[in-house]
């Protein structure tokens, strides 16, 4: 956990929230199913074009207030030994980042999750989701205090049915008693298949952002990445980015808040509150 105390956060724009959703694939550009093999080995040793990469993906993220990443690595050797979640919130103009760290390689790698955020989130906590292979997680962040606070999860599912239902199980208890949610990630699911959950579609119940056709990023068939909210919330302007950065594309959407939700985040720009991690 970081957080970047000299940059200055911004205010709301009109009481929205730009956000975003990406799935870094950890900075290896795939622009065809064969570069899975030939590219592979990226995975494991660093590649001298990933930092312009990185680069070039913070100009992007920088037009967003927060953003959820999937895939990203927390500084071994493939990656130059470069946190990759702190680079992007340092050259992004984030004054706050989280990284999550759900599969340690030690110094081979770091697979992580990670928040960039210009609101100072009041409270920020990890879960482990369930599953036969440990690796999987999300982050919860909290802004404000109340019955009105902001509750947003950044999640990467598994890939098998089965582990992706117990981890909508589990999120599902999180999320029950939660009044203005966003869930968002790589949910390796289509739209179909998360509404056939019937307990997580009904613990708020959360409504899809149209969804969008994600992967594979140069030729997208299939919606796998999501940005869910509850009914309390209104998404406008929802979209696809399209930049081949990885293989997938980054999901945004533009969230009208409500009044008093809207109200708590004002509070929190104008204290600039410092976040605690649970």
């Amino acid at each position: 956990m970081s957080r970047l105390a000299d940059a200055k956060t911004p205010p709301l724009d009109g009481g929205h929230l730009k956000l975003l959703t990406f799935n870094m694939q950890v900075g290896i550009q795939t622009s065809a199913y064969h570069h899975y093999l030939t590219r592979s080995w990226q995975h494991l040793l660093p590649h001298p074009k990933r930092m312009n990469r990185l680069s070039m993906v913070s100009e992007v993220l920088g037009r967003f207030d927060i953003v959820g990443l999937q895939e990203v690595d927390g500084g071994s050797f493939r990656s130059s030994h470069v946190n990759q979640v702190e680079y992007l919130a340092t050259h992004g103009g984030f004054p706050h980042h989280y990284q999550q760290l759900n599969r340690n390689l030690g110094r081979f790698a770091q697979h992580s999750n990670g928040l960039l955020s210009r609101l100072a989130p009041t409270q920020i906590e990890e879960h482990r989701l369930p599953g036969t292979l440990p690796g999987r997680g999300a982050i919860h962040a909290r802004y404000g205090d109340g019955p009105d606070a902001l509750h947003l999860f950044v999640a990467h599912l598994a890939l098998s049915h089965r582990g992706r239902v117990r981890q909508l199980d589990y999120l599902s208890e999180i999320i029950q008693p939660l009044r203005h949610v966003v869930v968002m990630g790589d949910l390796n699911c289509t739209p179909d298949q998360l509404h056939s959950h019937s307990r997580f579609c009904a613990s708020l119940p959360l409504h899809p952002v149209r969804p969008l056709l994600s992967y594979p990023s140069w030729q997208p068939r299939r919606a796998l990445d999501h940005i869910l909210i509850s009914d309390s919330l209104e998404a406008r302007d929802v979209r696809v980015l399209d930049h081949l950065f990885s293989d997938h594309l980054p999901i945004a959407v533009d969230l009208a808040l409500p009044a008093a939700c809207r109200d708590i985040l004002d509070d929190l720009l104008k204290h600039h509150t410092r976040f605690h991690p649970a």
